[in-house]
């Protein structure tokens, strides 16, 4: 275990809380959330930001606070590598600029939700000494930790005094089976890194009792459990709480403002994923990528072949080359067929995943014959939003495709309000409090640091934080979010758009 920064809360006089009754201390943060929290790691911290190393533990070793003697299996908790996975590279990603005597001092705490059957819900909190009355809770990607969203939110937020909270989704990443170097499946629910690997992996959230209705139940209770943190270390609960989060994580923002407009005031959703039971959803978009991508390949990454517009009728961008390296198959050897397994085997467990090919999986097709259908159903978002919500998505995401993702969502969501509109007479304007907007970052992509690669491609990490600002405008003090539209290449949100910039972004890919 890497030692904590310890001490008597005499060495710690500086902890002083926004309304200055007393020093601020773990054991009124502890003893407030009692039972609801075991195997606690709760320190006081000269630094919250992700200078301090202390801030976000190592990978492949047990969670802080977990028993002595503890084991967990390499993959299953990668707190440094799963910050990196949302955010550009060293230099581009969030600024820290409060450094030395400037520092976020403050109390961080990492605890197990106790109430979790299962034992792998975690759960994180941050709480700065200059805390604002505002806290913010995150989501996680893809089957990342609670240490998520330190680079990309954790760090923006804490600097401005917010206090910050985070969760697993009740589910920790992944372990290798034996053997994990194998040419065919080594069990059962194995999934192999991409097509031509012979790595094989096991994702926790395929296990029993790992239904993906449990990604909403964690977002909501990680905001309530940092509500009642809060409120134990100043003395008064947060005046307003925000939810944000990516892909995954993203989802659960826009279930958190579908579902708890008593925990969240509002959210925003970087590249969230869109569940719904009809096509098209994940499970229809990735199978004709991962069918067509080798003979693509194969035919010299010919963009009117049969095969890429196969890819791109699935709703994917099109295909950016440079040199040797393709932007579609950064996607292939990384995400389609990893990301196609792990959702197939949770909602579809029957699928012969390896014998009949993840390229061939027919989802409506399986519908008839299998209960994959109220699976998804069974975690759907509805478009009911209760609170305000942003996406914040770019035209460039080659895993989950702004077709069906980001502007789906937001068909919903104007469906929904279409109908609240029509019953009490109201136009969208004067729907603040659940005002819902749209930025597409034209060439946006869903992974930051494909960047390096291809220049083309634009962050969109600056443009979520611009997001949040604006939605907490919106919140405190009743500003109107400036309308949906497309940011154009090295362009910024702004309050009245071209005409050309209103709405969806005219192309997927602006070279």
């Amino acid at each position: 275990m890497v030692p904590r920064i310890c001490g008597i809360a005499a060495a710690f006089s500086f902890f002083v809380s926004a309304s200055a009754h007393s020093a601020l201390t773990c054991a009124d943060v502890k003893a407030a959330l009692g039972a609801a929290i075991v195997d606690v790691d709760c320190f006081e911290s000269t630094d919250l930001t992700t200078n301090n190393p202390l801030t976000t533990p190592p990978d492949n070793l047990p969670p802080p606070g977990t028993p002595a003697g503890t084991t967990l299996p390499t993959g299953a908790f990668t707190p440094q590598t799963d910050r990196g996975v949302i955010s550009p590279k060293a230099g581009d990603r969030t600024p820290i600029t409060r450094t030395g005597p400037q520092a976020v001092r403050g109390i961080q705490l990492n605890a197990r939700i106790a109430s979790d059957p299962l034992g792998q819900a975690r759960f994180l909190l941050r709480l700065p000494a200059d805390w604002n009355g505002r806290l913010v809770v995150a989501g996680a990607s893809g089957t990342r930790s609670e240490y998520n969203g330190d680079f990309a939110w954790s760090d923006y937020v804490v600097q401005r005094g917010y206090a910050y909270a985070s969760q697993n989704k009740g589910v920790l990443n992944l372990r290798l089976p034996t053997p994990f170097i194998s040419p065919t499946p080594p069990e059962p629910l194995a999934c192999r890194l991409n097509p031509t690997s012979l790595v094989w992996v096991h994702f926790y959230d395929n296990d029993p009792g790992q239904q993906f209705t449990r990604w909403a139940q964690f977002m909501i209770q990680a905001g309530q459990l940092a509500k009642t943190g809060v409120t134990a270390a100043f003395n008064r609960p947060p005046e307003f709480t925000y939810a944000v989060g990516t892909s995954n994580g993203g989802y659960q923002v826009r279930r958190a403002v579908e579902l708890a407009p008593q925990v969240f005031n509002g959210g925003v959703d970087w590249e969230g994923t869109f569940v719904q039971e009809a096509a098209p959803n994940l499970l229809t978009d990735l199978p004709p990528a991962i069918k067509n991508y080798a003979p693509y390949a194969a035919g010299g990454f010919d963009a009117n072949s049969p095969a890429a517009q196969d890819i791109r009728a699935a709703g994917y961008p099109p295909d950016i080359v440079s040199g040797a390296a393709s932007f579609w198959g950064n996607h292939n050897a990384q995400f389609w067929e990893v990301t196609q397994c792990q959702w197939q085997k949770r909602l579809d467990p029957t699928y012969d995943t390896y014998g009949a090919g993840p390229g061939n999986y027919d989802y409506l097709a399986r519908r008839a014959v299998s209960d994959v259908g109220a699976q998804m159903a069974a975690f759907a978002n509805t478009g009911a939003i209760q609170r305000p919500l942003i996406t914040v998505q770019g035209t460039m995401d080659a895993l989950l495709p702004i077709n069906h993702h980001g502007r789906a969502y937001a068909r919903l969501v104007a469906g929904q309000a279409g109908n609240s509109q029509r019953n009490n007479g109201h136009g969208a304007d004067d729907l603040r409090a659940t005002a819902y907007r749209l930025y597409e970052v034209q060439n946006g992509n869903h992974i930051e640091t494909y960047k390096d690669t291809f220049s083309q491609l634009e962050y969109i990490e600056p443009h979520a934080q611009r997001a949040f600002d604006l939605l907490t405008d919106l919140v405190e003090r009743n500003m109107v979010l400036p309308p949906s539209q497309c940011i154009p290449r090295s362009g910024t949100i702004v309050e009245k758009p071209k005409l050309d910039q209103r709405g969806e972004c005219a192309s997927l890919f602006v070279p």
